[in-house]
């Protein structure tokens, strides 16, 4: 019945975006749906929205159906298939939507704030392209499909722990220790691997440089007066051994001739990178990777009410900046180094103080059935971490309420701070999931009761004070006069009567 489910939203998707035709790749991440398209004009972007299972719609280098974690895993497959299955068949040549009619005056809607959004993001998007911005982008690729390996073996990993706490099936806790460490132990090899895939190079030529960053044997090898130990340089050298690896790849392919490129090719791709990631990269990456877990203990346990603060009230604006992409291989870093990421669950108070301002424009708003409909849709889906139908849907479109959101934020990670300040340190054992989705993966150095009871304390500071400042402070005299309006009857009043005029 479920694949059923899954199957109908991907049938009912796929015309919207143009047909099979329309589509030339297909992918996801955590939350959403990304597909190529070969002419975005063919998009009825206001009935995607409309359908129950779609969230929202976000514009990047992709376009982006926001279905929420795990409903995005299943309808991915589903919709792959019914695009094979209509390129096998007949080609079907896609149609545009159909003219819209001529509007009607009407009051400010949900989907004028949608599609105001849009057009924000659009903008945003423009400016995000530069070329910095862009490695940042191609950085995150590297990372995001690694997320549902890094959730899985988190939350086993906390199972764990909470069995030998409770002193719980000792026999077992071996064997769990082993299925939430086996991939951390290889996740250099992984990055690699997906660093020359993301950067044109071979990516199994990328996964064996990076293997060597993790082989036990590196301890016979001294470098800088130094002896290296197995996965020092972590993550950070993974990735910079590959990124060699991809140029010196490249490199051979302007000069080897055709006929030795298969053997001399890859020799000297893995030779030379290896070399260089043996007596170079690995203790440079170690030090980079010790300063960042130095720095971000030293920044909560001597600031951390003021760090949470700014981390929490920021986080949104880099959301929208696209900055917010060059935390996830520092996020990935800290969890190598001490088992959790302590940032993430500051960082997850912008979702908190998101829904704190929705929940306050809904009460704001008590005529406006369409936008009320929208946030009690996009609510629930918010309070797990997923803000996007929030944040263009809502906040960002409306302005005052997008700023209210991040003070919301940034009272919430000023609590989370606070606690990390005083000595109770932690943190999340996976990058991806926030809001509520994100207590199963919470660690750290006192006991599990007292760090969901900070977290959640965190949430709840983020809930009330977006909530306030956006009730009090998020609207003006004259935004409250032209949102405050029933749409449906607007339009019925610009209607011309029906009734026989009395003479």
């Amino acid at each position: 019945m479920s694949t059923d489910k899954n199957r109908a939203t991907a049938a009912a998707i796929l015309p919207l975006v143009g047909g099979p035709d329309n589509v030339t790749s297909i992918a996801h991440c955590m939350t959403r749906l990304r597909i190529t398209l070969r002419d975005r004009s063919l998009v009825q972007d206001e009935a995607l929205r409309a359908l129950p299972a779609v969230l929202g719609v976000v514009e990047d280098d992709t376009y982006q159906i926001v279905l929420g974690p795990g409903t995005v895993a299943r309808v991915t497959p589903e919709f792959e298939a019914l695009v094979e299955e209509a390129r096998a068949a007949t080609p079907i040549t896609p149609t545009g939507p159909t003219a819209p009619a001529t509007p009607t005056p009407h009051a400010v809607t949900a989907e004028d704030l949608q599609a105001q959004g849009t057009a924000l993001k659009e903008a945003q998007k423009a400016r995000n392209a530069t070329p910095f911005k862009l490695l940042l982008r191609r950085i995150a690729n590297i990372f995001v499909p690694l997320i549902p390996a890094l959730i899985g073996c988190g939350i086993i990993a906390g199972l764990n722990g909470l069995l030998t706490n409770l002193g719980w099936l000792p026999a077992v806790v071996p064997a769990l220790a082993a299925i939430a460490s086996g991939f951390m132990s290889l996740i250099a090899v992984f990055v690699g691997y997906n660093t020359a895939k993301e950067f044109g190079g071979t990516p199994i030529l990328g996964g064996a440089v990076a293997a060597i960053i993790v082989f036990p044997g590196v301890a016979k090898i001294d470098a800088f007066g130094q002896q290296l130990s197995p996965g020092q340089g972590g993550v950070l050298g993974a990735l910079a051994a590959a990124l060699l690896a991809v140029y010196v790849e490249k490199w051979c392919r302007t000069w080897v001739p055709e006929a030795l490129d298969v053997l001399v090719t890859p020799t000297l791709t893995v030779l030379i990178s290896g070399l260089v990631t043996l007596f170079g990269l690995m203790f440079l990456a170690g030090e980079a990777s010790a300063a960042i877990g130095t720095f971000a203990d030293r920044l909560l346990a001597t600031g951390g009410a003021f760090a949470g603060l700014v981390l929490g009230g920021l986080f949104l604006p880099l959301v929208m900046l696209g900055l917010h992409q060059a935390l996830i291989p520092i996020h990935t870093t800290l969890i190598e180094q001490s088992g959790y990421t302590v940032l993430l669950p500051i960082l997850a108070m912008a979702g908190a103080g998101q829904v704190g301002a929705a929940i306050a424009v809904y009460y704001r708003l008590p005529r406006n059935g369409s936008l009320r409909t929208t946030i009690k849709s996009a609510l629930p889906a918010g309070f797990l971490g997923v803000g996007e139908p929030l944040i263009y849907g809502v906040s960002l479109p409306l302005g005052r309420p997008f700023v209210t959101a991040c003070v919301g934020g940034a009272a919430g990670g000023a609590f989370v701070g606070l606690f990390n300040q005083l000595g109770v340190a932690f943190g999340s054992t996976a990058i991806g999931p926030s809001g509520w989705a994100l207590f199963p993966l919470l660690d750290g150095k006192s006991s599990v009761g007292v760090t969901l009871a900070i977290y959640a304390g965190g949430l709840a500071v983020g809930y009330l004070v977006g909530f306030a400042a956006t009730y009090f402070f998020g609207f003006t005299r004259q935004m409250l006069t032209d949102l405050n309006t029933d749409p449906d009857a607007t339009a019925a009043a610009a209607e011309p009567s029906r009734e026989p005029a009395l003479t």
